[in-house]
């Protein structure tokens, strides 16, 4: 008899909607031609792919060429980062970043820095937030690109990207934001937030692990101040060589379709949710929202609980999936880094949940994630 698992984690990765997978399938065994072939069975699947470039243009307001498939948040991010900072006519060595950001912004940041760029990295205050003067302050005739994301992956603290655009676009300096976890769940308007490059994953919005993706906008490849990272049969303008994945493409773009269609209906589903879940935590003693005062995506929160050991509890609780950090990194015991930066002890981080909530989840299951709670709490 299959185990029932009460999923609170979505911000790590998200079951595939069924409609998905009906379209994924259908690719894998029907319709499994090469995108790049020149035969009409070939075309069929150079169809599904455009159509896919269509439907993830709508949800951002983009140009349905401004759109590249990768396999995911990870690489979408290096590309745009690398690809900018490595490409020949480049002169400019400053990168602005942020220390809340995911790793894969972090550790590219990293690499760069090791082969001669400068990075500098906006602090927060205590709720997750930058400050937007110390950003502007930064910013100097060296300065390449500002890498911030969207939605923080551990706190669910939202920044002002359209504020952030502005200024990037007025000092004339690229703006790649992160949108991973913001794509599918907020509306998002690349246009209007003066975004050059988005990236984003699909297993984060009901679509399969494997897939992702950006945008770039055509400014950036018309002049082609872009570098690939991957080299072969051209696909993807040159940018991303490689057989086209078409089934995970398909399945993306059908969730894309999903998501434009039930994103506001989600929303207030979730955040009623939401607003049970902080309620119930907050009558437990001691505890804290990390975070709670900044703009917050309505379906995460992390909370503090002193003396709640989040390994243990984790450990012991199997039947309920919830996160003490970024998953990428849940491998390492060591308090968040987020968390770390928005000036909570070691202790107080190591003693934060995250529990980022979905369209499938119930008030029941935020009940027995509450009573697990206590009854750990009350046996310590």
């Amino acid at each position: 008899m299959k185990d029932i698992i009460t999923y609170l984690d979505h911000n790590s990765t998200t079951p595939v909607d069924n409609r998905v997978i009906e379209v994924v399938t259908s690719y894998f065994n029907q319709e499994y031609g090469n995108a790049s072939s020149s035969y009409s069975f070939g075309n069929k699947a150079k169809i599904a792919v455009d159509k896919a470039k269509a439907n993830v243009s709508k949800l951002i307001n983009s140009d349905f060429n401004e759109i590249y498939f990768t396999s995911g948040a990870t690489e979408s991010l290096n590309l745009a980062l690398k690809g900018l900072a490595l490409h020949p006519y480049n002169v400019k060595k400053h990168i602005i970043t942020c220390l809340t950001e995911h790793k894969a912004v972090l550790e590219t940041c990293n690499y760069l820095r090791s082969i001669g760029y400068e990075i500098d990295y906006l602090t927060v205050n205590e709720d997750g937030t930058i400050n937007l003067e110390q950003l502007k302050s930064l910013i100097n005739a060296n300065t390449l690109l500002i890498s911030l994301m969207w939605v923080n992956n551990e706190t669910g603290v939202i920044h002002p990207i359209g504020e952030i655009g502005k200024i990037a676009k007025e000092a004339g300096v690229h703006f790649v934001c992160d949108g991973t976890q913001g794509i599918g769940k907020i509306p998002i308007d690349v246009t209007k937030s003066y975004i050059d490059i988005l990236c984003f994953s699909g297993h984060k919005m009901y679509a399969p692990k494997g897939i992702g993706g950006l945008y770039i906008n055509d400014s950036i490849t018309k002049q082609n101040k872009i570098q690939p990272l991957i080299h072969g049969g051209g696909q993807e303008n040159g940018l991303r060589s490689g057989t086209y994945n078409v089934p995970l493409i398909a399945g993306l773009g059908k969730a894309c379709d999903i998501a434009k269609e039930e994103m506001e209906s989600n929303e207030v589903y979730i955040k009623q949710l939401l607003i049970f879940l902080e309620k119930e935590l907050l009558q437990i003693n001691g505890a804290f929202i990390n975070g709670e005062s900044a703009p917050r995506i309505y379906n995460t929160v992390n909370v503090c609980i002193p003396d709640f050991d989040t390994e243990i509890f984790i450990g012991m609780n199997n039947d309920i999936v919830v996160s003490n950090g970024s998953a990428c990194s849940s491998a390492l015991i060591q308090p968040s880094h987020v968390l770390l930066a928005m000036g909570l002890s070691s202790d107080y981080a190591m003693n934060s949940l995250r529990v980022s909530l979905g369209k499938h989840n119930t008030k029941e299951h935020i009940q027995l994630l509450i009573q697990r709670i206590k009854n750990f709490i009350n046996n310590q």
